[in-house]
């Protein structure tokens, strides 16, 4: 029996028992409860219960092996089967082993076909690449034999042959330009077309060169037969039909220039070289015609140092230093006049010279800025330099300008670097036009010979032209060489200036004639009336302005240095009469600058005026002055008016005494006497004598007065009055002034 509690497996006769303790599912325990309840005596008896279920499993066993042996031949035949299926699965196996070997076979012959077919890909892929690098190469370096030919023999003169070199000249550049894929320059092919293409490029830039250089020379021998007909004229050779046929090359040029700079380099510099001797022959012609015309007559331009040879104009300029403009006949001739210093009187010119001079300076101007405008626009387009656009490696720094190339080189013949292509337009306008500045320094000193006014007309001349040039281009040929030219004429201006104010200060004048209106004085009102006119509106009116406070500043300087040294002329008359004239002027011309030197001039000429008034008016009733100043010296010592008659020396006989000589025929002797007197002291240009007169007319009337007052206050009731009246007084100044 099993005890209760414990799980035990009995097989085969053996325990084994079970180490861990495994709890029955509900399935389990619902069969053990329905077997027990159906032996519910195992309980009470276990051994027959043991027994029942030793028989139920006999009975079992029984049935099983009935079974099992009723089922032997169906085994047997399952047996055979299975035997039969065996070899049939052998049969397939050999099958399976047939198609195996048959399906390598197969796979071998497919792996060939893949392989074969790789390769037939690969070779059409190649095939096709082959045919693009080939057409690649055929239709980027292959040249039209038209193009060849036109580049190897065709007409340079032509439109039509220009036009077709052009068009071959840049097939043959694209060609050689042609961007090559890796490889290509390995290829002989490749390697010979592109040494033919070298070869055409230089024979090409041979024959452009050779022909670009003939055309230079060309044009200077056609210029050059029209230099008779300008030499005559005012006037420069237009040079627009040379540069208008030269445009037609502008784009060959830009190809040489791309290709072989130094072929387009040597045509630069052998273009310069033509270009300014023809320049140079051009406008130094032009400049003697404008010397000429600037000089009048052929006869009077000798004095100058020009002169005329075989029919062409040339021009000693060295002479111009050795210039000496000696004074004409016409001048003034005052030992103390500026032309004592050696150069012409700006006030003897005559005004339509001094315009003239003003057309014919404007005429050199007008002519010389187109001609240089248009020669640098032709040297951007035709040379194809960006005059506002930088780029490196064009042109060396430039030489000095006596005549030196335009840049260095290496020896390879690569060009040194350079800022911008626009310094290279400047060079070479520097280059072709240096004749220009050191001609118009000539012209300017010629000028300021001729007549050192002239400087005032140039330097507004000029401002304006450089003023108007540096709005087109600060930094060009033309505003720079302008600008150049000015600071000569601004420094021509300031030396005119000085030169005013030392004459001022080493003027002379004659101890045997009276002194009238300065020298300088009338030159400085006409340098003013000139200048007015001259720089009204003008640009540099600020450099007019300061010279004015020069001027202005010694002129009163010298005026009162003359009056100071005058023997023949009272002092006061002299200051009177020029800074009447210096007042006069400006309050005639209005001069902004001077509005303070103006009403400086006016004081000066009232006080020396009132000045010379009672000077002049204490000498013909000197006595009765002489008496009146004893009495007011006793009042002012302290006398009392009313007792001064009982002074001896100035009682009342003494002062009827004194009255009685000037009776009012003495007086009005006198008063003619001193008339006669004033008129040799004043000169006739101020016009000043009947001011004067009048002003002492006046002081005269205040003085009798004066004198009435004080015989009225010192001698009351004395009955002493003097022998005329003021009417009389009047009378006589207007007879005397009427009978001169």
């Amino acid at each position: 029996s099993v005890p209760s509690g414990e799980n035990q497996s009995v097989t085969g006769g053996d325990e084994e028992v079970v180490d861990e303790y495994q709890e029955l599912n509900a399935r389990e325990e619902q069969d053990i409860e329905i077997m027990m309840e159906g032996c519910e005596y195992a309980i009470s008896n276990a051994e027959a219960f043991a027994e029942k279920l030793s028989r139920e499993l006999q009975v079992l066993d029984g049935a099983n092996i009935q079974s099992i042996m009723a089922s032997e031949k169906q085994v047997n035949i399952l047996m055979k089967l299975l035997d039969e299926a065996l070899k049939e699965v052998d049969q397939i196996e050999l099958k399976l082993s047939s198609y195996e070997e048959m399906l390598q076979s197969v796979k071998e012959q497919m792996d060939q076909i893949s392989e074969s077919n790789h390769l037939i890909h690969l070779s059409n892929t190649n095939n096709v690449k082959l045919l693009s690098e080939i057409e690649f190469l055929v239709n980027h370096m292959d040249l039209a034999k038209g193009h060849i030919k036109a580049l190897q023999e065709g007409d340079l003169a032509s439109s039509r042959g220009i036009e077709a070199c052009t068009n071959a000249a840049d097939a043959l550049l694209q060609c050689m330009n042609v961007a090559l894929r890796p490889g290509h320059d390995m290829l002989l092919a490749v390697k010979q077309q592109q040494q033919r293409f070298s070869d055409l490029r230089e024979l090409f830039a041979r024959r452009l060169a050779s022909h670009l250089n003939n055309v230079f020379v060309q044009q200077g021998h056609d210029q050059s037969s029209t230099l008779a007909q300008h030499s005559i004229e005012l006037t420069l050779p237009n040079h627009h039909p040379f540069h208008r046929d030269l445009l037609r090359y502008a784009k060959l040029m830009e190809w040489l220039k791309s290709t072989d700079y130094g072929k387009y380099e040597g045509l630069t510099k052998n273009y310069m070289d033509y270009l300014s001797r023809l320049y140079e022959r051009e406008i130094k012609d032009f400049f003697e015609v404008a010397k000429i015309k600037m000089t009048g007559t052929t006869k009077e331009s000798k004095k100058f140092g020009l002169h005329g040879s075989s029919g062409k104009l040339t021009g000693s300029t060295s002479s111009l230093n050795k210039l000496s403009v000696q004074s004409s006949g016409n001048r003034r001739s005052q030992s103390s006049s500026l032309l004592d210093m050696g150069n012409m009187s700006a006030s003897d010119l005559d005004v339509a010279d001094r315009t003239k001079f003003d057309k014919i300076f404007e005429q050199v101007l007008s002519e010389l800025e187109p001609l240089c405008l248009a020669e640098q626009d032709f040297i951007s387009k035709f040379f194809k330099l960006q005059q506002h656009q930088s780029i490196p490696g064009t042109m060396a720094e430039a030489e000095d300008l006596d005549g030196g190339t335009l840049s260095r080189q290496h020896n390879c013949g690569t060009p040194l670097p350079v800022s911008s292509e626009k310094d290279m337009i400047r060079q070479m306008m520097i280059k072709i036009f240096r004749c220009i500045e050191p001609e118009l320094n000539n012209l300017i000193a010629l000028g300021d010979k001729i007549d050192s006014f002239n400087s005032l007309y140039m330097l507004v001349k000029m401002s304006h032209h450089v003023w108007t040039a540096q709005n087109v281009d600060p930094a060009s040929f033309l505003s720079t060489t302008l600008g150049n030219v000015l600071v000569t004429v601004k420094r021509n201006f300031d030396k005119c200036i000085s030169n005013q104010i030392r004459q001022m200060e080493e003027v002379k004048i004659s101890k045997k004639s009276k002194v009238g209106i300065l020298p300088f004085v009338a030159e400085f009102e006409e340098f003013a009336g000139l200048a007015e006119s001259i720089f009204k509106n003008a640009e540099r009116r600020g450099d007019l302005d300061k010279a004015y406070t020069k001027l202005i500043r010694g002129v009163f300087v010298n005026v009162e240095k003359v009056a100071n040294e005058s023997q023949k002329t009272p002092r006061d008359v002299v200051m009177m009469e020029n800074f009447h004239h210096i007042f006069a002027t400006l309050s005639r011309l209005k001069i902004s600058c001077l509005e303070a030197e103006k009403k400086d001039a006016k004081q000066k000429y009232t006080d020396h005026l009132q000045s010379y008034v009672i000077y002049s008016l204490g000498q013909p009733l000197e006595k009765l002055n002489h008496f009146f100043e004893g009495v007011e010296a006793r009042v002012a010592q302290g006398i009392r008016e009313e007792e001064v008659s009982y002074q001896l020396a100035f009682n009342k006989q003494e002062l009827r005494k004194v009255i009685k000589e000037y009776p009012g025929k003495e007086v009005k002797k006198g008063l003619d006497n001193l008339y006669k007197k004033v008129d040799k002291h004043l000169c006739e240009e101020e016009n000043l004598l009947q001011v004067v007169w009048h002003s002492m007319q006046d002081e005269f009337i205040r003085q009798y007065k004066h004198f009435e007052g004080l015989i009225a206050r010192c001698y009351p009731g004395s009955g002493v009055t003097m022998e005329f009246t003021i009417q009389d007084i009047l009378d006589y100044c207007s007879s005397i002034a009427q009978s001169h």
